[in-house]
C-alpha cells in the first residue's frame, strides 16, 4: 500500500467535505470519520509490510530520485505517530456536534498536514506540510467564535509566523552550506559541513521555529491563552496530539543530521529543562483547570525534548514512551473539562461529577505525575535510566529538575 495516500486521502476529503454536506449532512459528517478509518487500515498495512528483512522503505514522488526528488521516508516511528494523530483525531471527531464544516474541513487539514510532516524526507517538504498544520490550527484556536478566542489565535498566528520564518532561514542556511535538502543526503554531508558553528546556528533556527508548535521554552507562552479560550476538544488535539510531530522532526534531525554535534542536544535538553521548570511553576499557581492543563502540557513536553536530547536508542525510546503516554491522557483530561467546567472550585462536591469520573480523573493524573505502577511510571524510569547511563553532569542535573517537578506536580 502507498504510504502516499495517508496524506493525499485526508486534504481531499477536507476539499471535498463541503460539497458532500451540501448534499447530506449527515454523509457529510460520517465522510471525515471514514477517512480517517481507512488511514487508519493503510497505516497498519504498511506497518505490516515492514519487516526487519526489508527495513524502512522510501518513496520517490514523480520518479525522481534523491537527492533531486521529492522523497517520503516510511518507518515504523514515522507510522506510529502517524497512527497517534489519525486515532486521536477520529475519537475526538465522535460525538461532536454535526455540522461544523469548518471545524471538521481544519481537521481532515491537520491530519494530512501530519502525516506528511512524519513522513516528509526532506527539509522542503517538512515546512509546507508543517505550515499547512499551522494555518489549520489557527483556524480551530479560534472556532469557539468568542473575541477572546479570536486575540488568543492572533497572537498564536503572530507567533508562528515568526517561528515558520525562523525554521525557514534555517534551513535556507542549511542549503546554502550543503545545496541539499535531503535528509539522507544530509546525513552523508552533516560531518563535514554541519558539525560547526554554522551548523549549530541552523539547528538553533530550526528548533526555535519547530519549537512553537512543540511548545518548548521560550516561545510556548502562546499555549495557556489557547487552550482557555479554544474548545476542549482542540485544546485536546493540539495539545495532546499535534505537538507531539514538531518533536519528531527535531528528532530525526538529531539522529540524521546532528548525531555526533554535542551542542545541539545540549541546546534541546536546556530548552527541555526550561519548559519543565516554568510549565510546573506556573501550572502551581493557576486556578483555572484549563490553565492548569496547558501549563502541564508545556512541562510534559519538556520532558519529552529532554528525552529525545539523549542521545542513542534510548533516548528515543524514553522520549516516545512518554509521547504516546502524554498524548493519551491529556486529551482524556481537557475531555473532562467539557463535561466539568474549567474552575477547580467547582469540582468539589459537583453533584454532576460522579465516582466514576472521578475515579478516571484521578488514575490519570497520576499517572501523569508517574505514580507507580501507571504507565506515566515506567515511562519516566525509562528517562531516568537512558540520562544516568551516560554520566554526564547537564544530564545529572536534568533528573534533578525532573524529580523536582515531579513533586511540584
Amino acid at each position: 500500500m502507498n504510504a502516499i495516500w495517508l496524506v493525499a486521502l485526508p486534504l481531499l476529503g477536507a476539499f471535498l467535505l463541503p460539497i458532500i454536506y451540501r448534499r447530506s449532512t449527515m454523509l457529510g459528517y460520517w465522510t471525515g470519520p471514514f477517512i480517517l478509518l481507512v488511514n487508519l487500515a493503510i497505516a497498519f498495512e504498511i506497518w505490516r509490510s515492514i519487516t526487519p528483512e526489508q527495513g524502512p522503505h522510501s518513496i520517490a514522488m514523480g520518479g525522481f530520485k534523491a537527492p533531486l526528488g521529492i522523497v517520503f521516508y516510511v518507518d515504523k516511528l514515522a507510522l506510529l505517530f502517524i497512527i497517534m494523530v489519525v486515532l486521536g483525531t477520529l475519537i475526538l471527531w465522535l460525538g461532536n456536534k454535526i455540522g461544523k464544516i469548518r471545524e471538521e474541513t481544519l481537521l481532515l487539514l491537520i491530519v494530512g498536514g501530519s502525516c506528511g510532516l512524519a513522513l516528509s524526507g526532506d527539509l522542503f517538504n517538512i515546512y509546507v506540510f508543517y505550515e499547512i498544520v499551522a494555518v489549520a490550527s489557527y483556524g480551530l484556536a479560534a472556532s469557539r467564535g468568542t473575541g477572546a478566542g479570536y486575540a488568543a489565535s492572533l497572537r498564536f498566528l503572530i507567533l508562528s509566523a515568526l517561528g515558520s520564518s525562523l525554521l525557514l532561514l534555517g534551513i535556507a542556511l542549511i542549503y546554502a552550506v550543503t545545496g541539499t535538502l535531503n535528509l539522507s543526503h544530509l546525513a552523508e554531508l552533516a560531518p563535514e559541513h554541519l558539525n560547526n558553528t554554522v551548523g549549530l546556528v541552523a539547528f538553533a533556527l530550526m528548533l526555535i521555529g519547530l519549537g512553537v508548535k512543540a511548545e518548548l521554552f521560550p516561545i510556548n507562552t502562546w499555549v495557556p491563552e489557547v487552550y482557555a479560550t479554544a474548545p476542549p476538544r482542540v485544546s485536546a488535539l493540539l495539545g495532546g496530539i499535534i505537538s507531539k510531530l514538531a518533536l519528531l522532526v527535531i528528532l530525526r534531525f538529531l539522529v540524521l543530521i546532528y548525531a555526533d554535534n554535542t551542542e545541539a542536544h545540549l541546546l534541546l535538553l536546556n530548552l527541555g529543562i526550561l519548559g519543565v521548570i516554568s510549565g510546573e511553576l506556573a501550572a502551581l499557581r493557576a486556578t483555572d483547570l484549563r490553565q492548569v492543563l496547558a501549563y502541564s502540557s508545556i512541562a510534559q513536553l519538556g520532558l519529552v525534548a529532554i528525552a529525545f536530547a539523549i542521545p542513542g536508542p534510548a533516548g528515543i525510546m524514553a522520549g516516545t514512551a512518554l509521547a504516546l503516554h502524554h498524548a493519551i491522557v491529556k486529551p482524556a483530561l481537557f475531555m473532562f473539562i467539557e463535561a466539568w467546567g474549567g474552575q477547580l472550585s467547582r469540582l468539589a462536591g459537583a453533584a454532576k461529577v460522579s465516582m466514576l469520573n472521578s475515579i478516571l480523573f484521578l488514575v490519570l493524573t497520576l499517572s501523569l505525575v508517574g505514580i507507580p505502577p501507571l504507565p506515566g511510571f515506567w515511562a519516566k524510569l525509562l528517562l531516568l535510566k537512558g540520562a544516568l547511563a551516560l554520566e554526564n553532569s547537564w544530564y545529572i542535573f536534568a533528573i534533578a529538575i525532573v524529580l523536582i517537578a515531579t513533586v511540584i506536580e
